[in-house]
């Protein structure tokens, strides 16, 4: 159910990370949201990460906003992204070091930023049933919703990623966990939407991932089973985002530069969604023809224009080339502009995403302009608060 982007052409939003101010140094490490906000300290940081978050997007001019996953613990190249999750589910026991045997591993050992990265993962084992879950993403959304008139995207790590990641000591059938971790998660999503939540963006289906993968015991239909298991009823109450990406810890790629979505394309068009987020600027526009034609028109695109991956910010007219390129395979009403994932994690500096949004945004008023389309109004682009004053 389109409840924010309905009618709306070129809208722009990031993934969902954004980076940490250096001041945020208190963290959660497995107490549930609630207490930490309990907490004089960490409830004045958060707040006041989330007020900052709020002003840079306001500043660029972004039209769907994120909470910058501000819960999240400041952990090496993002592992708090699964370890706030695995830390606040019943049946989940405690991490240990472990170098999960994933097939982007294999040429990579000691002296490799990807195998350190892996092994801080400390993979969890599965010890018993997968039962109640305290990840409290309603209580993450009420936190920054009275900050902005902005509608405000949460996300979180899907059970597709949990089931992989997981060492399974209980199940013994890896389908049979994932299952019960998406029944689980799906009841945080409802809590979410029922908090009033515009917009739900679960992190992640499996599918790209492992399409390829000989060994892979599930199969693609299972995935779409699960995945449209985990967002049950969901449309019914707002708008459901599904993120997918090729990888980010620590700003790495996990995949082919050359890696397309093309063989998982007709699998997502399965899922029961109401806008696709892809990486775009990654494998700079490959799969466009493959976006516009084989995602159903009930379905919008996300498609990243700016990188995650670099500290070059990218020039608003070379965004424009980019978004004109993907006109021409995708409706602009059912085109939305974001980044390839998120900001965090390791990856940057809060200036260098401040204007790689302020540049995604300045990219796509050229292009609505060109359309006829409203501008967003830039604040940071505005010539008369500029502090340097401009000759001539």
């Amino acid at each position: 159910m389109f409840t924010v982007t309905k009618d709306k052409a070129l809208q722009t939003t990031t993934t969902g990370a954004l980076p940490r101010p250096s001041w945020y140094t208190a963290n959660l490490r497995g107490l549930p949201l609630s207490q930490g906000f309990s907490q004089l300290a960490y409830r004045e940081q958060h707040f006041d990460c989330l007020a900052c978050h709020v002003a840079a997007q306001h500043r660029a001019g972004i039209d769907i906003f994120v909470d910058g996953d501000a819960r999240l613990d400041d952990d090496v190249a993002g592992r708090s992204w699964v370890s706030y999750a695995t830390e606040r589910i019943e049946g989940i026991g405690i991490p240990r070091v472990e170098v999960p045997p994933a097939g982007f591993m294999a040429d990579k050992g000691p002296g490799d930023l990807m195998w350190e990265v892996i092994e801080t993962r400390m993979t969890p084992p599965v010890t018993g049933k997968i039962g109640q879950t305290t990840l409290q993403l309603d209580r993450a959304y009420k936190a920054i919703a009275p900050m902005t008139d902005k509608p405000v995207k949460i996300g979180s790590i899907s059970a597709q990623i949990l089931a992989l990641m997981l060492t399974d000591e209980h199940y013994k059938d890896r389908l049979e966990l994932l299952m019960d971790l998406s029944v689980a998660l799906n009841r945080e999503y409802h809590a979410l939407a029922d908090a009033g939540a515009p917009l739900v963006q679960i992190e992640e289906p499996a599918i790209h991932q492992v399409i390829a993968d000989p060994n892979q015991k599930i199969k693609p239909e299972k995935w779409v089973e699960a995945f449209n298991a985990e967002i049950k009823g969901l449309r019914g109450k707002c708008e459901v985002w599904c993120h997918t990406c090729w990888g980010s810890p620590a700003a790495q790629r996990v995949a082919s530069r050359n890696q397309s979505y093309k063989a998982a394309l007709p699998y997502f068009d399965q899922l029961d969604i109401d806008v696709l987020t892809v990486e775009g600027a990654f494998n700079n526009g490959m799969d466009l023809e493959h976006f516009g034609s084989m995602i159903g028109k009930d379905k919008k695109i996300a498609l990243g224009v700016i990188s995650h991956r670099t500290l070059q910010v990218e020039r608003p007219e070379d965004i424009a080339e980019f978004i004109r390129r993907a006109l021409k395979h995708i409706e602009p009403e059912r085109l939305i502009l974001t980044s390839d994932c998120g900001f965090g994690r390791q990856s940057m500096s809060r200036m260098h995403a401040t204007y790689k949004m302020i540049a995604l945004v300045r990219g796509a008023n050229i292009v609505r302009k060109e359309l006829g389309l409203p501008e967003a109004y830039i604040p940071a682009a505005d010539p008369q608060l500029s502090m340097v004053p401009l000759k001539g």
